[in-house]
C-alpha cells in the first residue's frame, strides 16, 4: 500500500530532512513507485506538486529536497496503485475548496465496493477509491453543516463518524487538512512524533543522513510529524490505535478532554 507523511507546526517549517528520507520509499527502500505528491499550505494558498514518476526518479522530487519551502501544514504521499492507472490525475494529495478554504487529502489503503452517490460540487477527476472518498467526505461535511464552517470539536466528531463509515469498506489510513489543523485517521498503521525543546539529533532510517535540530530551531518551535512508518532510527515514535482519529494543531496532538 501507499505511504503517508504529514507535518503540523506552530511556526512555518521546512520538511526537507523528513521528505528526503520519505522519498527513498518511492522505489528505492520500498516498492511504492506509482507516483507521489506533496502539498504545502501558505496562508490561504496551497503549493501542490505531483508526479506520476516514482519519487526516486522524479526531478520534481529533487526540487522539493533542495527547495526549503516553509509551511505550518504539509501532506505528502507516495503511491502504490491498487485502484486506478498510474497517471497524474490519480496522484495524491488531492485538493478541493470547502467553506472558502482549500482542503488537502491523501489516503493509504484499498476500499472495496465503495461507490457513494456524489450529487454535489465534489466529483473525482481520476478513478481512484481515494479521490471518491475525499469527495464523499467533503460532500457530507457540507450536507451536515451547510455553508457555515463548524467549530473544531463538532468538525472532528463529524470527520470521525465519516471515517468510520468509509473504513467499513477496507483500509482507510488518511490525512486531511484545511490549513488550520491536520486530521489523521488510522485503520492499520500510522505513527507520530512531536519535536520540541530541547531539540536533539535525528538520523534517517532510509538514508545515511542526520540533522541536529537544536542548530536550526528556536526554543519556541514545535513540530508534529505523522507517517506510515517511522522515518528515524533514534527517536521514539508513537503508534496510532486502529480506528483512531487524531487532531493536530500548532505542532501537537489535541486531546479530546
Amino acid at each position: 500500500m501507499c505511504q503517508l507523511l504529514g507535518m503540523n507546526c506552530n511556526v512555518p517549517t521546512d520538511i526537507v530532512f523528513s521528505f528526503t528520507g520519505f522519498a527513498h520509499r518511492g522505489g528505492h527502500t520500498d516498492e511504492h513507485k506509482d507516483g507521489w505528491g506533496i502539498a504545502f499550505f501558505e496562508g490561504a494558498g496551497v503549493r501542490l506538486f505531483v508526479d506520476h514518476q516514482s519519487a526516486v526518479e522524479s526531478p520534481v522530487a529533487e526540487l522539493i529536497k533542495s527547495y526549503p519551502i516553509k509551511s505550518k501544514h504539509v501532506i505528502a504521499h507516495i503511491r502504490k496503485a491498487t485502484q486506478g492507472q498510474v497517471a497524474l490525475e490519480n496522484c495524491h494529495p488531492f485538493v478541493r475548496e470547502l467553506w472558502g478554504r482549500y482542503w488537502v487529502f491523501a489516503h493509504n489503503g484499498d476500499l472495496k465496493h465503495f461507490a457513494p452517490v456524489l450529487d454535489g460540487a465534489f466529483r473525482p477527476v481520476g478513478n481512484t477509491d481515494s479521490e471518491r472518498a475525499f469527495c464523499y467526505l467533503l460532500q457530507q461535511l457540507r450536507r451536515n453543516f451547510g455553508d457555515t464552517p463548524p467549530a473544531i470539536a463538532p468538525l472532528k466528531a463529524a470527520i470521525d463518524e465519516l471515517t468510520r463509515e468509509i473504513a467499513a469498506h477496507g483500509v482507510f489510513n488518511m490525512m486531511l487538512s484545511d490549513g488550520s489543523a491536520l486530521f489523521a485517521h488510522c485503520s492499520t498503521r500510522l505513527h507520530y512524533i512531536v519535536r520540541q525543546y530541547p531539540f536533539t539529533q535525528a538520523k534517517l532510517s532510509d538514508e545515511d543522513l542526520s540533522v541536529d535540530f537544536s542548530e536550526v530551531t528556536t526554543p519556541n518551535d514545535r513540530v508534529a510529524l505523522i507517517v506510515t512508518e517511522p522515518l528515524t532510527t533514534n527517536e521514539t515514535w508513537m503508534p496510532f490505535r486502529a480506528g483512531e482519529l487524531r487532531l493536530f494543531v500548532d505542532g501537537a496532538p489535541v486531546d479530546d478532554g
